[in-house]
């Protein structure tokens, strides 16, 4: 008698666990795709025409390193969804507990990745004095050609007139350039390129660290569903041994 009142309690168990697993592989196939937006913007982002041969120019090359980073974990996420989906239709307990520690360690590297990105490419960010300094040593050279036309690439580009503005120039007793002015109106630009140029990396970035950001917490949704997934399927277990006895 004991037995038979287990049998409805195991029939609840396998709805309960058929809604965790589908509802776990459909947040794996979302938790895909965003792996493959985020790979697509990193590659746009690292093979845009002309914009790598200008961050190389003005030697802002670290900017990139947030951007590999999440590129390797892009790769990542994407074979791990799948890992995700056959292991929870599987309900295979090992395959889970491997699939946890995969979510883990992809929210711990995107999160990494996120934050460097955010470390060299926002305002008041690391890439500011690396931007001014490079922006300073070209206005302190205005005799070398190739300093002329990389400081005039800039600040024709973006709309800019030296690091921090045209005192920059007056500061150092240097003439204004023509690239300073706007070519409607003729007065100078007033912001400095540090500003700009780090309001033009916020702005191609910023869609980026969002997307990676929500996926770090859709890795720990996943995890935390699979280790219920894992406690249902024991008990299911436990429960059908008990019905059967």
């Amino acid at each position: 008698m004991a037995g038979a009142g287990q049998g409805p309690a195991v029939g609840k168990l396998e709805s309960q666990i058929y809604c965790i697993k589908y509802t776990l592989f459909c947040f794996n196939v979302v938790l895909w795709l965003f792996g493959v937006s985020i790979f697509a913007l990193c590659l746009w982002i690292c093979f845009e025409p002309g914009f790598n041969e200008w961050m190389r120019i003005l030697e802002l090359q670290k900017y990139f390193i947030g951007i590999y980073i999440i590129l390797i974990a892009s790769l990542a996420i994407m074979t791990i969804a799948f890992l995700g989906c056959g292991s929870a239709l599987m309900e295979n307990i090992k395959l889970l507990y491997a699939y946890i520690a995969t979510q883990m360690g992809s929210f711990v590297f995107g999160l990494v990745g996120a934050c460097v990105v955010l470390d060299f490419s926002t305002y008041d960010s690391s890439i500011q004095p690396l931007i001014k300094e490079v922006i300073l040593r070209l206005v302190n050279n205005p005799q070398h050609e190739g300093s002329r036309d990389i400081l005039r690439m800039v600040q024709e580009g973006i709309g800019c007139c030296g690091a921090d503005g045209p005192m920059d120039y007056i500061n150092l007793n240097k003439p204004l350039p023509s690239e300073c002015r706007d070519s409607v109106t003729g007065n100078a630009y007033f912001q400095g390129c540090v500003d700009e140029m780090t309001w033009y990396l916020e702005s191609k970035t910023a869609w980026l660290a969002g997307i990676v950001l929500a996926s770090c917490m859709i890795c720990v949704i996943n995890a935390v569903m699979s280790l219920v997934l894992i406690q249902a399927v024991k008990k299911e277990e436990e429960e059908s041994v008990a019905y059967k006895n």
